[in-house]
């Protein structure tokens, strides 16, 4: 346990760390430069801080493709907020589509699935940057899809640097994750097809719910039914989720509640984040409700730094998240409930063509 934690310690510190705030930096640099929006350096931060685990042992071809289609997302992912601005109806269903597609293609293998993660990241970081909820008067101010995909090539930069300079002085780059073994599945429709099914009814549901229940604040709802329901691994992995994902966030909420009540605002809020993140990122293999409280603590504060009043929001944001949970859940126990995987089969030839297609999206 000891060296785990050690070893969690250097990975979130020296790697995941130092990559958010080498791309924050250079974003923050890039706003007053250009005369951009706050929303730059958000935006940075939330794909420095998902691509960091995605690409830590990743190959160089593996790289390279980050690099074409992260880009290619991020400016997709800002249209997709000015649509939901404009059109929440359209803009919820296409995100809906795109969401669930990254998951349904996993059918077609190993490349096909690590191309579906890195599609989603821009779509969940839609949802940290608070673009498509801020009031239509502030939508001159936000980026346009070419500083997106600008802020794409300099996420992917920033930690492709730290993460070579990590493994040339640091202690040494962590092995490489296996595939899992393959398994063989007779259910019909494939799992991935279950699982972008349960995804798609979450997100719609919360889409609709948010926006009807909780006005300009329905991202909480959508992001934690995403995130409840990311990584399906059966009825049982989703319910322990939503719970975690709920006791993680309110714990989360009442300490960013307590930040504000002790006058915490500006640049000080936003040192408090980061610190909060990286304790989140090092106590995150130990159980999902540290990064879930961690996560929740810098949303909460990071809307605070936009002007939400993190108090009078406790109540709201909290029947957000039970919500999204709620909705996950559901659509994992009703809808074409995805079994556990079982026990891998042993290999034998060309034969085993089927595979697993459950696992984690990058942003969990």
């Amino acid at each position: 346990m000891r060296s785990k934690l050690i070893r969690n310690a250097y990975e979130s510190l020296l790697t995941t760390m130092a990559a958010v705030l080498l791309c924050w930096g250079a974003a923050l640099w890039l706003e007053g430069a250009a005369g951009l929006h706050t929303d730059v350096p958000v935006l940075a931060v939330a794909l420095a801080l998902t691509l960091s685990s995605s690409q830590r042992t990743a190959s160089t071809r593996r790289r390279l493709a980050a690099l074409v289609l992260l880009p290619v997302a991020a400016a997709g992912a800002q249209l997709l907020g000015r649509l939901i601005m404009h059109h929440y109806a359209a803009g919820a269903a296409v995100f809906t589509l795109g969401i669930s597609l990254g998951i349904w293609i996993r059918r077609f293998g190993p490349t096909a699935t690590r191309a579906g993660t890195l599609m989603t990241l821009p779509f969940v970081a839609l949802l940290v940057v608070p673009g498509p909820a801020l009031p239509p008067a502030a939508e001159r101010g936000l980026m346009s899809w070419f500083w997106a995909a600008a802020i794409g090539v300099l996420a992917c930069a920033g930690v492709w640097l730290v993460q070579g300079l990590g493994d040339r002085y640091g202690p040494g780059r962590p092995d490489p994750v296996r595939s899992a073994p393959r398994r063989v599945s007779l259910s019909r429709p494939r799992p991935s097809t279950r699982m972008a099914l349960q995804m798609a009814a979450a997100v719609a549901a919360a889409f609709l719910c948010g926006r009807l229940l909780f006005g300009d604040h329905w991202p909480w709802a959508v992001l934690t039914a995403y995130v409840v329901a990311s990584g399906n691994r059966g009825r049982t992995d989703v319910s322990r989720k939503g719970v975690e994902r709920f006791l993680g966030a309110t714990v989360g909420t009442l300490l960013a509640t307590g930040v504000a009540a002790m006058g915490i605002t500006g640049a000080a809020s936003v040192a408090v984040m980061f610190a909060i993140l990286t304790v989140a990122l090092w106590l995150r293999p130990l159980n999902y409700a540290y990064w879930a409280a961690g996560i929740t603590t810098a949303l909460s504060l990071l809307l605070g730094y936009f002007g939400q009043n993190a108090t009078g929001l406790l109540p709201t944001r909290l029947a957000a998240i039970a919500l999204g949970a709620a909705l996950s859940i559901t659509a994992a126990w009703c809808l074409l409930p995805v079994d556990a995987p079982a026990p891998a089969l042993p290999f034998r030839g060309s034969g085993g063509r089927a595979q697993a297609e459950g696992g984690r999206l990058g942003a969990g």
